[in-house]
């Protein structure tokens, strides 16, 4: 994929957040990003296909800056969480989740492609984690790490989901930020949060 391509991409899918993904037509996205509509359409068929396409994008660039385990090689499992949750956390930001609504409701088929392989990718990123804190005696030996993995998972779509909210307005970031300091507290054992402790108060 070249590189214009994913620019374009990237900036549609912000686009999108910012104005809903029912709301906002091909034209606009042209208008906005200042290209036409023949260079948009030289790269994708249709509105839905410009979706399915920054969300594969999304997979793949979160493959290579969250959960490639080479950028962590140096680094000890609470670190590596402390780590993702921040790139997490800010992409958080500005995101709605009637965007999760929408994609349910007008494009069901993008969405399960989307978390079919967004819930494998966390799987096997948080289930290498916690062997890893296991093994360096930061984290429980006794916790079940299928379990706790797919708990993570499922907190993770809540709340990205209207449902969570009851109509409450909450940052989708500052719900995150608790979500992944529970998920932490749940299984540590005293060393990994006396050492988890210590970096918060440096952060």
């Amino acid at each position: 994929m070249e590189e214009k391509f994913k620019n374009i991409l990237r900036e549609s899918s912000r686009l999108f957040l910012k104005y809903g993904l029912r709301n906002l037509s091909m034209d606009d996205v042209c208008r906005e990003l200042g290209i036409s509509k023949k260079t948009l359409y030289q790269y994708v068929e249709n509105k839905a296909d410009l979706i399915d396409k920054f969300m594969q994008l999304h997979i793949e660039e979160d493959m290579l800056c969250i959960y490639n385990p080479e950028l962590f090689t140096d680094k000890n499992a609470i670190d590596i969480l402390l780590g993702i949750s921040k790139i997490v956390s800010d992409q958080l930001k500005d995101f709605k989740p009637s965007v999760t609504f929408e994609l349910q409701k007008y494009y069901a088929d993008i969405y399960k492609r989307f978390m079919d392989a967004k819930r494998a990718q966390v799987y096997e990123g948080i289930s290498r984690n916690l062997h890893k804190g296991i093994e360096e005696g930061l984290y429980r030996e006794d916790i079940d790490i299928e379990v706790i993995a797919r708990l993570y998972i499922q907190n993770l779509e809540d709340v990205h989901t209207i449902e969570f909210y009851s109509g409450e307005e909450k940052p989708v970031d500052k719900v995150f930020k608790v979500m992944f300091e529970s998920h932490i507290r749940s299984i540590a054992n005293a060393k990994g949060l006396a050492y988890f402790e210590a970096k918060k108060a440096e952060m």
